[in-house]
């Protein structure tokens, strides 16, 4: 039976996930996103409805919610954003009385699994406090509680994945003794989009997991077996504090810090399916993968290229919309200093748009790498995410992927011309973008602009803009002629000559005279 849908938090992994299955069983799906724009570039979103909106704002929400059968709540805070467990019951609040305004049979959660008490961690107390508000609203709400998640670009995964193949030998603490029940994606929106079969007005809490039952040391054992490494020796220690965990974690995985602790304090706790609870498999019939099979269809799809969302693509920050952007016309006002530079390329805009989007992740930068790796390090030590998050892909990219420290903002090509926009997600005083536009010049060549833009938050935004001045000029000039070059060697041609930047250097209205 087909049936409207609005899916919250169809942004992150397993959202991103899920709206396309249940496209693809008949059903309407609505999306809401407080920025649309980073639905744009996934392959189904033109087979949805994205409407705008803010979970925190239930005004906002009236719309997205009306004439909606079923509601999927998928939207946690990670991250060491403060506050974040006010935030959740606000949100869990809203979407339960959006959901009765509108008159929605069902509002279905994920949540995590483990039973609450005072040993319990603030985010696994959180994830509990949303389930309890909407299984005490009006609507009937069926909720999923699920542990770790095994699957290609999931937190946990890539978390264990670096963890095993970056250390033959480790100081693991107590809680990798602690049982885990582990369960792949695949069954999660399995159970997810099963629990639709459930017409009636009752509340439900379903334990998923997998068949096995391990402790996170036997899962990096397992690991280690399937992707062919030898046995890993892991040193116990009686104590290792959660936070020293955390910061070990974020500085040999891409997993950044804010989202380890998490993960980390989740496994102080057993968190195993109850024994004497509600059955999934009386609505979702079948057996669920062993913890081996799951971590097999990982790897395989890492290998493939086949990574459909990752936890890299969950946001790290909001703008005001007072702030300046690179989009704003000049009369707009506020400040953005600007580092703007233009090269002929003897290539077709095809290659040198294809050029532009392989840069970063493991292929690294196209010039001088080893100082923007430093600068990858520097914004992990003030507890950034430096370049450890990669790319989700490493020859195309999609509004809102994360590539190193960027966030995409936008990629698009026609015949008129082509534009890659990356955000910084890095810990500045202001805001950065980094961005190439690409028009199309004689037969068989192109224009190539690149610009750097940072809208700096007081005098401290100025200062870093104006130290960094000295190396503004070695590193952007370089990285705009190696892209050039790389371009022009893919398609076998040769660069025009530059005829001199448009700009060759900082400007704005706070910045010295761009020099000429």
């Amino acid at each position: 039976m087909s049936e409207r849908i609005l899916v919250l938090g169809a942004t992150g992994y397993v959202g991103g996930r899920l709206v396309p299955r249940l496209v693809d069983a008949g059903h309407e799906v609505r999306c809401l996103a407080r920025d649309p724009g980073k639905l744009g570039g996934v392959g189904w979103s033109g087979d949805v409805r994205v409407l705008t909106g803010d979970l925190l704002d239930g005004d906002t929400l009236g719309e997205a919610f009306a004439g909606v059968d079923v509601v999927y709540h998928l939207v946690h805070s990670m991250g060491s954003r403060k506050e974040f467990a006010e935030a959740d019951r606000t949100i869990a609040r809203n979407v339960a009385m959006a959901a009765e305004r509108a008159g929605v049979r069902r509002v279905i959660y994920l949540g995590g699994l483990g039973e609450v008490d005072e040993r319990s961690s603030v985010h696994l107390r959180s994830r509990a406090e949303v389930g309890e508000v909407l299984l005490a609203a009006p609507v009937p709400a069926t909720v999923l509680r699920a542990a770790v998640i095994i699957g290609s670009g999931s937190a946990s995964f890539e978390m264990l994945r670096h963890l095993v193949e970056k250390l033959p030998v480790m100081v693991a603490p107590r809680w990798v003794s602690t049982r885990v029940q582990p369960i792949g994606i695949g069954d999660v929106l399995r159970y997810l989009v099963g629990v639709l079969a459930d017409r009636s007005d009752a509340d439900h809490v379903y334990d998923i997991g997998g068949p096995d039952v391990l402790t996170y040391l036997d899962m990096m054992h397992v690991y280690a077996r399937v992707a062919g490494l030898r046995r890993r020796l892991v040193i116990g220690v009686p104590a290792l504090s959660p936070w020293l965990s955390s910061q070990w974690i974020g500085l040999v995985t891409p997993v950044p810090v804010g989202v380890a602790k998490p993960l980390v304090l989740s496994l102080h706790q057993e968190v195993v399916v109850r024994p004497q609870g509600e059955d999934v498999t009386e609505v979702v019939p079948g057996s669920p993968l062993p913890y081996e099979e799951a971590l097999r269809r990982a790897l395989a799809r890492v290998r493939d290229r086949e990574v459909e969302t990752s936890w890299r693509e969950a946001g790290l920050y909001r703008a005001s919309p007072a702030e300046p952007y690179p989009g704003d016309p000049e009369w707009a006002g506020g400040t953005l200093l600007t580092d703007d530079r233009e090269i002929g390329v003897g290539a077709p805009m095809d290659d040198a748009y294809s050029t532009v989007c392989r840069v970063g992740g493991d292929r690294g930068w196209p010039a001088l790498g080893w100082a923007w790796r430093v600068r990858g390090w520097m914004d992990q030590l003030v507890g950034g995410v430096g370049l450890r998050r990669g790319r989700r892909d490493p020859e195309q990219l999609r509004v809102g992927d994360a590539l190193d420290f960027w966030r995409v903002e936008e990629a698009t090509a026609s015949a008129e011309g082509a534009v890659v926009r990356l955000r910084a997600e890095m810990r500045l005083p202001g805001r950065a973008w980094l961005e190439w536009r690409i028009t199309p010049g004689q037969e068989g060549s192109c224009r190539l602009r690149q610009r750097a833009l940072f809208a700096p938050r007081g005098l401290g935004g100025r200062l870093y803009w104006w130290a960094l001045l000295p190396f503004h000029g070695p590193i952007f000039s370089r990285t705009l002629r190696m892209l050039a070059v790389d371009a022009v060697t893919s398609s076998g041609g040769r660069p025009t000559p530059p005829g001199g930047p448009a700009v060759p250097g900082p400007t704005g209205p706070d910045g010295p005279p761009p020099a000429r």
